[in-house]
């Protein structure tokens, strides 16, 4: 049975609307194979935040196939992700009282480009939100090694603009990202809050970009 989730069909304007924005304005040369990873990136999700949509006897989620070598690293990562809760009492908190894939839509939302003011209807999805404390945070598998290496991919994959775009919907004051590596099943995090420089980063990335998606494409 397919994925019965609308959101993606939804009209409001995402992240993943700008970032295909950027991909068109500015292409720029692809690092590994993109459609594999995003794939990959939906198992983890999936096994971690939404488990009735997996299928470890078929290797599936919702109608989409995967390799065993694929299922066998996801849940690696998965048990990884675990183990670090046991030491990380947040991260223990995150995964026990969270709400999973809770998407929030905010209709009319004031955007200003320079001194021009002007709206749009927007949209996100939370891997986590924590309802009770008014804020949530994304999780995300990488290839990096390192918390350096994590610290520059929140740069380079804009994660930051993701933070600050979530962060602004949710009127929400701080926000985290738990990275799992695909590499050696290190856990990395970050924490950001607003006005610190990553969530700054982050706004000024998507400031650009919804602009340029309100003055092409609306």
């Amino acid at each position: 049975m397919s994925n019965p989730d609308t959101y993606f069909l939804r009209k409001e304007v995402s992240n993943s609307d700008l970032t295909e924005l950027k991909n068109f304005l500015y292409p720029r040369t692809q690092y590994g194979d993109k459609e594999k990873a995003f794939k990959f990136g939906t198992l983890i999700d999936a096994m971690i935040t939404e488990q009735d949509r997996v299928n470890y006897y078929k290797l599936t989620v919702d109608d989409v196939v995967y390799t065993k070598e694929d299922f066998e690293l996801a849940t690696e990562m998965k048990k990884a992700l675990r183990m670090e809760a046991r030491k990380d009492q947040f991260l223990a908190q995150v995964l026990e009282k969270s709400d999973t894939q809770k998407f929030m839509i905010n209709k009319n939302q004031e955007f200003e480009y320079g001194n021009f003011k002007y709206t749009l209807d927007t949209r996100c999805k939370w891997d986590w939100w924590l309802a009770q404390f008014g804020f949530g945070g994304d999780l995300k598998s990488t290839f990096a090694e390192s918390q350096k290496q994590f610290n520059e991919a929140i740069d380079f994959f804009d994660w930051d603009r993701s933070r600050a775009w979530y962060m602004d919907i949710a009127g929400s004051n701080q926000d985290f990202i738990y990275a799992i590596s695909k590499k050696n099943l290190k856990i990395f995090k970050a924490f950001i809050k607003r006005g610190d420089p990553i969530y700054l980063k982050g706004k000024e990335k998507y400031d650009e970009l919804a602009f340029k998606y309100w003055m092409l494409l609306t």
